[in-house]
């Protein structure tokens, strides 16, 4: 019940249960398939104190939560109602819509998210084995180290079962034919078959050449080793759950039950073994082999450009497009270098953490960076870049250096991944391969402190942290360092706007109205601040007064100000614009930019907006009134510059 209220908050402000077609959690995030995500009321979102940043990637509308996501995603699920992905069966999806880029990265991440936490752990104790094997405390012969082997490579081995279950719901099919068509492929008989001499070979004299040991109906099969492999499971699924869906239409429903998977198994296991097993095999063969000839190229390079954009990569979802390069190298070459080239840009960014904590004097900005390190020391990381670095600019460019560095020694070094592990330090395990400790281990450790020494050091120096601070930011800090021990107060640097008020200027030419007059109880009832509204003659909007654009809504129908001397500003262009989704808006400044007030920040086309059915009722709000005594015009027309609203302390 811990985060029940923060659930409902959640599923109100995605837009309520009706728009929420799906819901999962990977190690950081709530990620919502939306009906339509132009209800979700992001910027309420990202305001909210237990949710780092909101994004959007791979067809997913994603909260950053962090580290207790798993919690936050039950209270989520019992409070809306939803299925609960991780217990599902499979039932039909439909496809979805959008660019093929954002479907195969939905693909991969619905597929290889519900296991990643249990590869990663069986993955870190096969590397701690290996470590320990290596540093002489345990011995091969031993039955200890046996055992903790078994353990440690028993999903690796056995990872068509696993991806035949996810995949299987994912394209919409039963799970556990799924599992049954991954259990087929590692049936230890298999290899059994491939013993002796072949009947005949195929394809002799090519990269193809495929000994034929057994047939099936007078039909030759290639037989594969398919333990640990990706591709031949995903596409067996992909094609069994279409036949499955189109068995479940044409058998009656008395014998659905046993007759659709006896038919879907009897036709899909033969026809993966005789086509759709070795032509993903010989597929997966090329791709490894390609990735691996362009590291060759320059391991250096390679390492480099890995490690400056992985945690851009991270940002927009698309790493996911690597998790089957890298499972694929590991079972057909038995080591990977993609995966070791990102292995430094966890160090450079709580690096980077580190140097914001050092140089900032913003106390709630060191309060956040202390959990943001902790949880990048094990390889998360989306507190700190969306938390600390990421809003800074600066220290995030920073780290993509530190990281890219760090990736340029790993490819020096020549150093592998051999199993996957689990993230940050709990991953150096993974790099001990054949030859124990080597110096492909050093040079990740190497490449570990040269990240994050750089990321510290470049931030502290050159990270820009205070004079990127806000304008309320300063006069937070300005207001603590105040003295108090001499008994003498010292003159606040804003005292005489204090004394005489602060102006908001009008942002636009037209009619002022009461807030009351707005058809819109959020405005209306000064629930979101207190200022008045205005109904706009012409479509300019200027800055009422100096400072910075706090917010910029993704529509250009909204805007945030904050001013030099803190007075926090929103004005929301119209009644549900939101829904013209940007149409009749250009926006001439964006989140972050330095406004001097006069300036023309927005146009809008007022006929337009109209005519789409939308009133034009503008509500500029003051959204921290309790800092302030407020008084508004009595004039019924204003002009830009007019005195809209005075603040008084």
């Amino acid at each position: 019940m811990k985060y029940e209220q923060l659930a409902k908050t959640i599923i109100e402000r995605v837009g309520g249960k009706e728009n929420v077609k799906s819901v999962v959690h990977c190690i950081t995030r709530l990620r919502f398939k939306l009906k339509d995500e132009s209800k979700a009321q992001t910027e309420a979102l990202k305001e909210m104190d237990d949710v780092v940043t909101v994004m959007k990637s791979g067809g997913q509308y994603q909260v950053v939560i962090g580290n207790h996501v798993p919690d936050v995603y039950k209270e989520v699920v019992a409070v809306g109602g939803f299925a609960d992905q991780s217990q599902q069966s499979g039932e039909e999806e439909k496809e979805e819509k959008g660019s093929l880029l954002s479907r195969f990265i939905d693909i991969i991440a619905s597929i290889f998210t519900p296991i990643l936490g249990v590869l990663a752990a069986t993955g870190m104790i096969k590397g701690f084995t290996a470590l320990f094997l290596a540093i002489g405390w345990l011995d091969a012969s031993d039955g200890t180290y046996q055992i903790l082997n078994i353990v440690g490579d028993s999903l690796f081995h056995f990872l068509p079962i696993f991806l035949g279950y996810t995949a299987m719901k994912k394209f919409g099919g039963s799970p556990f034919i799924g599992i049954t068509i991954g259990a087929a492929l590692v049936y230890p008989a298999v290899d059994t078959l491939m013993t002796g001499d072949p009947l005949y070979v195929l394809f002799a004299g090519t990269m193809f050449e495929s000994p034929i040991y057994v047939t099936f109906l007078g039909i030759p099969v290639i037989l594969m080793s398919y333990a640990s492999s990706v591709i031949p499971v995903i596409l067996a699924t992909y094609f069994a759950a279409k036949i499955e869906n189109w068995f479940k239409k044409v058998i009656p429903d008395v014998v659905k039950t046993f007759l659709v998977p006896f038919f879907t198994l009897l036709v899909i296991v033969p026809l993966t073994f005789m086509i759709i097993g070795p032509i993903s095999t010989w597929a997966a063969r090329i791709i490894g082999q390609g990735t691996v000839f362009v590291y060759d190229l320059s391991p250096v390079i390679a390492g480099l450009f890995i490690g400056s954009f992985w945690q851009v990569l991270v940002i927009f979802g698309l790493h996911w497009g690597l998790v089957p390069v890298v499972i694929n190298n590991l079972s057909t070459f038995g080591a990977d270098p993609v995966l070791t080239m990102m292995f430094a840009a966890s160090f450079a960014q709580i690096g980077a953490v580190l140097g914001v904590y050092l140089k900032t004097t913003n106390k709630k900005l060191k309060s956040l960076s202390i959990p943001a390190f902790i949880s990048g020391i094990f390889g998360v990381t989306e507190p700190a870049i969306y938390g600390i670095t990421l809003p800074k600019k600066k220290p995030f460019i920073i780290s993509c250096i530190a990281a890219g560095i760090g990736g340029g020694i790993i490819g020096f070094f020549g150093t592998q991944t051999y199993m996957i592990g689990g993230l940050g330090i709990f991953m150096i395990p993974s790099f001990i391969g054949p030859n124990g400790l080597d110096m492909t281990v050093w040079g990740a450790l190497i490449a570990m402190v040269v990240a994050f020494v750089l990321g510290t050091v470049l931030t502290y120096l050159f990270g820009g942290v205070n004079k990127e601070e806000t304008p309320l930011e300063k006069a937070e800090r300005k207001t603590s360092e105040t003295s108090v021990d001499s008994g003498v107060e010292e003159k606040n640097v804003n005292s005489e706007v204090e004394a005489k008020g602060e102006v908001i200027s009008s942002p636009f030419v037209g009619q002022v109205l009461p807030l009351s007059d707005i058809k819109d109880d959020a405005f209306s009832t000064e629930a979101l601040g207190k200022g008045v509204a205005v109904v706009p003659a012409e479509g300019k909007l200027v800055a009422p007064v100096s400072g910075m654009v706090s917010a910029l809504f993704p529509t250009k129908h909204a805007i945030g100000i904050t001013s030099d001397n803190g007075a926090e500003l929103l004005i929301h262009v119209g009644m549900d614009t939101v829904q013209l989704q940007g149409k009749f808006f250009e926006a001439l400044v964006k989140q972050g930019d330095r406004v001097e007030k006069g300036q023309l920040l927005i146009e809008f086309d007022i006929k337009g907006i109209q005519e789409a059915g939308y009133e034009i009722s503008t509500p500029v709000v003051v959204t921290n009134p309790d800092h302030y005594n407020l008084m508004t015009t009595n004039e019924k027309e204003v002009k830009h510059g007019d005195s809209l609203i005075t603040l008084i302390k």
